[in-house]
């Protein structure tokens, strides 16, 4: 037995520093609900984790952008329906205005509408989203992934939907060619239609795939970062008892060399 050098309490020292650590660091994952707190603990898996959380984000950006151009689409599609239902009536008026048991006062009547339903239409053409014209011709870029890339909407003008012909000044209900003029507008509005909703389509796809990714990138953040609570709680009561034990056994270590002081006596 030894005075000078007391071993035992040493290692119980060192033992008890361990299991202490240990055990505050079970604490503190349960505390944060997270295995990772700092990056000591798992430096790869805490660089995957981050560049996924980076790629979530920018993916809610994404739909946030999506939202906003399925908004923008919707919105055409339901002007060019209220466009179809106006040039639907005008063909009406300029065929009853064919009627020749119709007076003056009648056909006067049709014209009158018929040049209100002119206005609405023109109207349209104005209309904006958000200060972005509906029908400039040119198809908005909509990002589509969180690498920023692209891709170019359906471009939709009342223009080249051939409505400038049934607009303009001079075209009346009585025109020869009322009819047919305004049922090839209606068969462009038709296309036109058809391409605003092959756009909304897209988005909505886009979109749901978007949201699958996001779901799959988060399952794998959850994977690499948080903490399994049963697990963990069972180490906790393990390094928990060890603590205790442990600080035991230096308090019976640290009696040793008082022991041999009694031999001396």
């Amino acid at each position: 037995m030894v005075i000078n050098t007391n071993m035992g309490a040493n290692s119980a020292a060192r033992l008890l520093s361990e299991s202490t650590g240990r055990l505050n660091k079970a604490l503190t994952r349960l505390a944060s609900g997270s295995k990772i707190v700092s990056a000591a603990d798992d430096a790869a898996g805490l660089a995957v984790a981050s560049k996924f959380d980076a790629q979530i984000s920018r993916n809610r950006g994404v739909q946030n952008n999506l939202t906003s151009a399925l908004s923008y689409s919707q919105t055409q599609d339901g002007f060019l329906q209220k466009v179809g239902k106006a040039l639907d009536r005008m063909s009406e008026l300029a065929t009853l205005a064919k009627d020749a048991t119709k007076s003056t006062n009648d056909k006067a009547n049709y014209a009158t509408e018929f040049s209100d339903l002119k206005a609405y239409i023109s109207d349209i053409g104005t209309k904006g989203f958000n200060g972005v014209s509906l029908f400039s011709g040119s198809g908005l870029a909509v990002t589509k992934d969180s690498d920023g890339n692209t891709w170019s909407l359906n471009a939709s003008s009342l223009n080249a939907v051939d409505v400038t012909s049934v607009i303009a000044s001079a075209f009346a209900v009585t025109s020869s060619s009322a009819v047919s003029t305004i049922n090839s507008a209606i068969e462009n509005v038709a296309t036109h239609r058809a391409k605003v909703g092959a756009n909304i389509q897209r988005l909505q796809f886009t979109q749901e795939q978007v949201s699958v990714l996001n779901e799959n990138l988060a399952a794998s953040v959850s994977r690499i970062k948080d903490v399994d609570v049963a697990e963990e709680s069972t180490q906790f009561a393990r390094y928990n008892i060890l603590v205790q034990s442990g600080t035991a056994m230096l308090a019976q270590a640290n009696l040793l060399p008082q022991n041999s002081l009694r031999l001396l006596s």
